[in-house]
């Protein structure tokens, strides 16, 4: 490995709120992230480009740094190719990986792009989270909601598989 490429975190995102009364431009943003419905997720990196999307959906969305264990779980429960298929080993290994670890590490790692990879869904579809939400998902976690920046996010997530 190169020590002149610096490593960047991932991001998971995810919409949390419909698209009724959106605006154009959030629209544009959400269909740029492959988050164009309620309850999607997707993981980019976190580069200043993804940084500016994220704050310009910022009362759509809440999102937190991507861990390797809910990618992992993300990706198993999940992960689909074209056709709504789950992903299975012979997809993995079309792609180049001899298993689902070494394709979740190059994601954490931002080594790889989900939107990238060929023949995989950009964009994970979840279920409504078990038990409801706990805070507003109207308002900014440092206003008591859980929209935009929001550490609680995978043990959402966790409820949402």
């Amino acid at each position: 490995m190169r020590s002149d490429i610096k490593l960047v975190k991932s991001l998971l995102i995810v919409n949390m709120r419909g698209m009724v009364s959106t605006s154009t431009q959030v629209k544009d943003t959400l269909k740029s992230l492959n988050l164009e419905k309620k309850f999607r997720a997707t993981i980019v990196p976190e580069t200043s480009s993804y940084k500016g999307m994220l704050q310009k959906a910022k009362d759509q969305v809440s999102w937190c740094v991507a861990t390797t264990p809910i990618i992992k779980k993300l990706l198993e429960k999940r992960g689909r190719k074209d056709g709504w298929k789950p992903l299975q080993q012979e997809d993995l290994s079309k792609l180049g990986y001899e298993n689902l670890d070494n394709l979740v590490k190059d994601i954490s790692q931002s080594k790889v792009i989900l939107q990238k990879l060929k023949g995989v869904k950009p964009s994970f579809a979840l279920s409504p989270p078990r038990g409801g939400f706990k805070r507003s998902i109207r308002r900014n976690y440092n206003q008591g909601g859980i929209l935009g920046a929001n550490p609680d996010l995978p043990k959402i997530v966790e409820r949402m598989l």
